[in-house]
């Protein structure tokens, strides 16, 4: 545990700080950049070696081969039915790559990758031995946290999220005015221990915020993640993840042909949503919640949160077929009134003015070993 942990009146259990002793305002100071967030729910796994970026282009869904020095992106790891497996943010400093990944999925990632490498010249290793901390870019603690990163190669590790804005390559299937992560300027920076306890030793109490705000900013913006939104049959397509961990014309990778297949096609099987939930009850839903139209179960919550002006909210998978408009959420026997505001349509890609992808028919001469069975 880092110092942040030592702090009065946090909440926390082990490394997972809830809060600092008030949420909502800790929520209200992290989103103006005036507070930071460890987050002991993510990890470090760094890849270092002079093969490095083409391997991990070769093998993810995202076009990493000539990733600047301080240059942040994201990836996804695709089963050979194009499912999400594994996904983590992506920081190159010209030395090494600093993929930061969900605690629950970082050794499972690790290890995928350590039996990918073959003879490429790669070093996988998880760093235990480093912290995160997020924040909003533009405030007053973005400086103090950028100062503190760690930087082994003379660039300091600060992951900006590309979910703010749609990456080169990716696609948006949200048809909105105004996206919500537009002011989601998210940072993450990896702190050594000791620069996490000196960090933490020199904030004030009101520069602090819990993993509680910085969920709530999260599922505001809409943002999936691989704790809460990815289970056994989820697509890139369902939780519009395409916009900013695919490239859509890159070379083949393993789950290629789906995403092609999906976006060229539309209709994925299942869509997220976002749902405003009714506030009258004190206790929120929990994730996995069932969702209802009348008697038909169309979904379930994948992330809920407090937030300090839009109130309880949630994300939800459903089912391409669940109609637009309000839904029920039933939390130990007590339904749960929640208005919908679509984010994946269910017509998505099919009506879409994107690019039609050409690689659909196309097979290399000889199969890859490195594709461990995937389809091209």
């Amino acid at each position: 545990m880092t110092g942040f942990g030592q702090i009065d009146g946090v909440v926390s259990d082990g490394d997972l700080i809830s809060h600092f002793g008030d949420a909502f305002r800790e929520q209200r100071r992290l989103a103006d950049g005036a507070a930071l967030a460890p987050l002991g729910d993510r990890t470090v796994i760094e890849v270092a070696g002079p093969e490095r970026l083409s391997w991990l282009d070769s093998i993810t869904s995202q076009a990493v081969g000539r990733l600047a020095p301080g240059e942040s992106t994201e990836l996804l790891v695709l089963d050979p039915q194009g499912r999400v497996e594994h996904a983590a943010g992506v920081l190159d400093d010209g030395a090494s790559t600093w993929l930061i990944a969900d605690s629950g999925d970082a050794e499972a990632l690790a290890g995928w990758l350590t039996r990918m490498k073959f003879r490429t010249q790669a070093t996988v290793d998880v760093r235990s031995d480093l912290a995160l901390v997020g924040y909003i870019d533009g405030g007053a603690v973005a400086s103090t946290a950028s100062a503190a990163a760690y930087a082994p190669h003379g660039v300091p590790l600060v992951w900006a999220d590309p979910w703010q804005r749609i990456s080169a390559g990716g696609h948006q299937y949200a048809q909105v005015a105004e996206h919500p992560a537009a002011d989601f300027a998210w940072r993450v920076a990896l702190l050594t221990t000791e620069s996490a306890d000196a960090l933490a030793a020199s904030l004030d109490h009101d520069a602090l915020a819990g993993l509680l705000a910085a969920e709530a900013l999260r599922v505001a913006a809409w943002r999936p993640r691989w704790t809460t939104e990815v289970d056994e049959r989820s697509l890139p397509h369902e939780s519009d993840w395409i916009r900013s961990a695919v490239h859509l014309s890159k070379g083949c990778y393993r789950g290629q042909e789906t995403v092609a297949k999906v976006h060229n096609l539309g209709h994925p099987p299942r869509r997220l949503a976002a749902l405003h939930l009714d506030g009258s009850d004190a206790v929120l839903p929990e994730p996995g919640a069932p969702v209802f139209v009348g008697d038909d179960e169309v979904g379930h919550l994948t992330s809920v949160a407090r937030h300090h002006e839009d109130g309880p909210i949630a994300l939800a998978i459903l089912s391409r077929r669940a109609p637009i408009g309000d839904l029920v959420v039933r939390a130990d026997g007590i339904d749960i009134a929640a208005s919908q505001q679509v984010i994946v349509p269910a017509d998505a890609g099919a009506t879409a003015d994107v690019p039609r992808l050409t690689r659909l028919s196309r097979r290399p001469s000889a199969p890859d070993p490195r594709d461990s069975g995937a389809e091209v």
